[in-house]
């Protein structure tokens, strides 16, 4: 029996992307019943079992602790759990399933903003029409908590079964709570998004149960799995540094890292060899710079690595600690 339990989307994009990013960090799934089949594999992971579910299942089964793991979006674990502490840990965000849930109203009501020109038609609203201005979403914690921190209270909630963005024009609602990518969808019928209205931005969330069983077992393959995705990504945004540093290396050495967030992986085994040096992809330049201003006119090169190892492993040490908080003592 597998020690861990984790949780995927079972069909479209999501699905895709999510096989995409554990087999691009070698842990490649494998369905073990065909196309159709709910559980899979992952590669080099034996104690590790998945589960094929939908988006909102992961985030039923994580907040119930029936997985160990899952990914989801943040929307969909938000809206079931206004309250995260002691019962979601969001390991890592994915860099996909990118989408906003936002507060948009009809694109005629010219005078209308922001939320707090919301709460002016709410108020306008409930005199004219003795009745409460309508909001359909299917978000309703979150619209709730977010109408509740702008200060709106004049207005009722109506409970989206289908399109949302269709509810104004079809009369059963004058604003919406809904999410989007793009708001072409809300643009094409006739809706804006008001200036301060956007509630959450949501992608594709790596989410940890704080409720579920970790045992050592589980603990142990929570570890290695997170291991390699760290290393993959640290692997993703850095750069292998190589260069010959002659005299003070320590004192070039101390400046790339102040000026560049660089850190060495090897050294020479004689004076004045070739050093190792990993830094983060967006400040290669600054540290090539800093090169030259130290006066260092040696060659330098760079190289791709596929995998970083660090001693330290964050990812799991964040998961480690929010687990040991909210059961201390159970391991």
């Amino acid at each position: 029996m597998a020690a861990l339990t984790l949780a995927i989307p079972s069909k479209g994009r999501l699905q895709e992307q999510v096989g995409e990013y554990f087999a691009d960090a070698g842990a490649a799934l494998k369905q073990s019943a065909g196309a159709r089949g709910y559980r899979a594999t992952i590669a080099g992971f034996a104690d590790i079992e998945v589960m094929l579910l939908s988006a909102s299942e992961i985030a039923s089964a994580l907040i119930s602790g029936d997985v160990h793991l899952g990914v989801t979006g943040e929307d969909l674990l938000r809206e079931q759990a206004p309250e995260f502490k002691g019962r979601i840990h969001l390991v890592k965000p994915l860099g996909f399933g990118f989408a906003n849930v936002v507060v948009a109203v009809p694109q005629y009501w010219i005078d209308v903003s922001t939320m707090a020109d919301l709460d002016d038609v709410c108020a306008a609203f409930a005199h004219k029409h003795r009745r409460r201005l309508r909001i359909a979403t299917k978000y309703l914690q979150m619209t709730r908590g977010f109408f509740a921190h702008m200060g709106i209270s004049d207005y009722r909630i109506v409970e989206s079964a289908g399109a949302t963005e269709g509810a104004p024009a079809a009369g059963t609602a004058e604003a919406i709570v809904d999410i989007t990518t793009t708001g072409a969808t809300l643009a094409a019928n006739g809706l804006k998004i008001l200036e301060d209205g956007v509630i959450l931005e949501s992608q594709a969330q790596l989410a940890a149960s704080l409720s579920a069983d970790w045992s050592r077992g589980a603990r142990a393959a929570c570890e290695g799995l997170l291991a390699r995705l760290g290393a993959r990504e640290r692997a993703r945004t850095s750069q292998i540094l190589r260069v010959r540093l002659d005299g003070d290396a320590d004192r070039v050495l101390a400046a790339l890292a102040k000026a560049a967030e660089a850190t060495v992986l090897s050294r020479p085994t004689a004076a004045g060899g070739e050093y190792s040096i990993l830094c983060p992809r967006p400040r290669l330049m600054d540290a090539i710079a800093e090169l030259r201003a130290l006066g260092c006119d040696a060659p330098a090169t760079t190289q791709d690595a596929d995998y970083v190892f660090d001693t330290a492993n964050p990812l799991y040490a964040a998961l480690a600690a929010a687990l040991d908080q909210s059961a201390p003592g159970i391991v």
